[in-house]
């Protein structure tokens, strides 16, 4: 059987690839390194060379991209260690959690719409 879906993984300047013949596969892979990662994220303040101050919340640690056909979405682990659903690809659009879901469970009922 063919892949049908690509889990990409970046972590600065290293970047990872996983293919799987069917969605809930590459979810399940997707919500499981994104776990690793969120307990892995640094959790510190950051300063650039210009001067501007970026708290953790504000960055970005690690992208997990979903593809498959036309469809793409992921989720950014941020520096501290919370997860941010998304689709799109060039465009990105935050997954809105509901209540009782995770980031993962929001990119899971977002795409199960498309």
């Amino acid at each position: 059987m063919a892949a049908k879906y690509l889990v990409v993984t970046r972590v600065g300047p290293k970047v990872e690839r996983e293919k799987f013949g069917d969605l809930d596969a590459a979810l399940a892979r997707l919500e499981q390194r994104g776990g690793e990662l969120e307990r892995e994220a640094p959790r510190r303040a950051e300063d650039s060379i210009l001067g501007r101050h970026f708290e953790p919340v504000q960055q970005v640690f690690a992208r997990l991209e979903l593809r498959g056909g036309r469809m793409r979405g992921g989720v950014d682990v941020r520096g501290d260690g919370s997860p941010e659903a998304y689709t799109g690809w060039v465009r990105r659009t935050v997954v809105e959690q509901r209540a009782d879901e995770s980031a993962y469970d929001a990119l899971r009922r977002e795409l199960a719409t498309r």
